[in-house]
């Protein structure tokens, strides 16, 4: 399972527009083939700073992800939002309880 770690920073005076994107993609994102899960992180300091947290069964579902219409129309209307570059990480669980 791939765990994929996404930092976004957003001007402040467009956090709703993000929130709003993300209440209306959310259910279609954890539908897509091979999401297990998709979790929207806030900062508790810094309100403006979001993560999100997606399950993924496998690299090539992730892939595919990003590859669809529906990842490039999302991300077309967040990237726009930003006021820092975005980070993301693929992670794996190497122990948990």
């Amino acid at each position: 399972m791939i765990h994929r770690i996404v930092k976004m920073e957003f001007d402040p005076t467009k956090v709703e527009e993000f929130l709003s994107n993300f209440e209306e993609n959310k259910s279609k994102i954890r539908a897509f083939g091979g999401c297990y899960k998709l979790q929207l992180l806030r900062g508790k300091d810094n309100t403006n700073i979001f993560f999100t947290y997606s399950y993924w069964v496998d690299e090539t579902s992730l892939e595919n992800y990003r590859n669809s219409e529906l990842f490039k129309d999302v991300w077309a209307k967040t990237k726009v939002l930003f006021n820092a570059k975005p980070e993301a990480w693929s992670t794996e669980i190497i122990s948990s309880q």
